[in-house]
């Protein structure tokens, strides 16, 4: 039996799965490794447009829309947490790949309050 290069690598490879030294690496976690593009989505639940920056571009999503994001700067967002003229309360996150987010009126507390929720 004449063995490949081919045929080898896979023997190789069999043998240390075996073993359990060896695992198949998922897609998302190539992804971090690789550091490739990173994925989001964005949603407004408040009555207002809300200004923000992602890794320093600047967008504005008005109520009710959605914007899907793709970066491989990292996913920092900014946004002013009050949706007043007159009074800035800027907010910093670090999004998740695949994460999805919703601004939310924190109408509890103060209706011009804004929050970034994860959805899970």
């Amino acid at each position: 039996m004449i063995m490949t290069v081919e045929t080898a690598q896979l023997n190789n490879q069999s043998i240390l799965e075996s073993f359990g030294l060896v695992e198949e690496i998922d897609e998302q976690a190539a992804e971090i490794i690789s550091g490739g593009l990173e994925r989001f989505s964005i949603r407004n639940e408040t009555q207002k447009p809300i200004y923000y920056t992602l890794d320093g571009v600047r967008a504005v999503i008005k109520p009710g829309e959605n914007h899907r994001i793709r970066t491989d700067l990292g996913g920092d967002i900014r946004f002013d947490g009050d949706s007043r003229d007159e009074v800035v309360r800027p907010k910093v996150y670090d999004l998740r790949d695949s994460g999805k987010y919703v601004f939310y009126s924190n109408a509890t507390n103060n209706s011009n309050r804004i929050e970034l929720y994860r959805q899970v």
